[in-house]
């Protein structure tokens, strides 16, 4: 059930989308042997297949990875600034391409519709702006037909703000889907968007359209979306989504067992795992996140929300090899990873 506060304004879809000439499913690299002109052949096209414009077809759904990391974002400043350099997954992020650079966990979720295809964004975190900026003109993604909230902490609510881009040259304005709890959060947080009677005659600000969700389905763009409610540091309740057999948990620490039947037969999880070590207090760390792998099933799980003490490729070659002991296909994800996705009957 969703409670609609204001009126519903119909968003405009971005439309006549080309086919992919490739697909990105993981990292791919150019040999370290070889004629140089081979290798500057191959790093020139790896780099026009994967960033430089891809459209999605008209028949296709995906998941788009446009943050993966947690609030600080990877590098850390006080990384770069440390005269002892320790910190090697933050030296590495600053490389150009390098997949340890992570910005605030979040995903657009795109699917097809009679009138185009629908752009579903699941937070808006701080640094959404500068996800936007680099994966939105790449991917071509225009309108937003929804942003949905996980949480009301900074890393998933701080960019709304930035939203007025879109609702003061592209569309009148976006349907935000909010639990009542973090709603309230929101009202505080963002009061000026929230009730934008206070805002100063002729001041530009975000027009959005907040309705409030509970524990029961919703549907956004004929999607149908199950919150997923999880623990994400004692008495502090977050949801995750599941949207056809894909189920998304972003932020948890534990995953209470009422949340576990709605996980049954999940195709693709994709989950939080903070660190390499440890669980904290408000996430599962990777053996934590493992072990819930090992307990729901799924086919394929992505691993999502990484500081900076997950190397991507030294973490990667541990999972592959749990792959080979155990079956468990597993891997880190990265800002910008695109996965073809299948959304079916009943959930469209």
């Amino acid at each position: 059930m969703v409670q609609f506060l204001g009126t519903l304004r119909p968003s405009p879809s971005f439309s006549s989308f080309a086919t992919y000439k490739h697909q990105v499913y993981s990292p791919i690299t150019a040999p370290r042997n070889g004629f140089l002109f081979f290798r500057r052949m191959f790093k020139t096209n790896l780099q026009s297949t994967t960033n430089a414009g891809l459209v999605l077809p008209s028949c296709q759904s995906e998941v788009v990875f446009i943050g993966t990391g947690t609030s600080e974002g990877i590098p850390r400043v006080s990384c770069l600034t440390n005269p002892l350099k320790k910190c090697e997954v933050c030296l590495k992020a600053v490389e150009p391409g390098n997949k340890n650079k992570r910005l605030n966990t979040s995903i657009v979720v795109r699917h097809p519709t009679s009138s185009g295809i629908s752009n579903i964004l699941i937070d808006a975190g701080k640094f959404f702006y500068h996800s936007a900026l680099r994966w939105f003109p790449a991917y071509g993604i225009r309108t937003l037909d929804a942003v949905i909230i996980t949480h009301s902490h900074a890393d998933a609510i701080g960019g709304l703000d930035d939203l007025r881009d879109w609702t003061n040259n592209v569309q009148p304005c976006i349907p935000i889907y909010v639990p009542g709890r973090d709603f309230e959060v929101m009202k505080k947080t963002h009061y000026y968007l929230v009730d934008t009677s206070v805002v100063q005659p002729g001041a530009a600000v975000s027009d959005l359209q907040f309705n409030i969700i509970h524990e029961n389905p919703f549907f956004v763009s004929n999607l149908k979306f199950t919150p997923l409610p999880v623990w994400h540091g004692r008495g502090y309740r977050s949801f995750g989504y599941r949207f056809g057999n894909v189920c998304y948990i972003s932020d948890v620490s534990e995953i209470p067992e009422e949340t576990y039947p709605l996980l049954r037969d999940c195709e693709l999880l994709i989950m939080d795992a903070l660190r390499p070590d440890r669980n904290s207090a408000t996430h599962l760390a990777l053996p934590g996140a493992l072990d819930e792998v090992r307990k729901i099933q799924p086919k394929r799980t992505l691993f999502t929300g990484m500081m900076h003490l997950m190397d991507h490729e030294k973490v990667n070659d541990y999972l592959s090899k749990l792959k080979e002991t155990e079956g468990l296909d597993a891997q880190l994800s990265y800002d910008g990873l695109r996965v073809p996705i299948a959304l079916t009957s009943p959930y469209i």
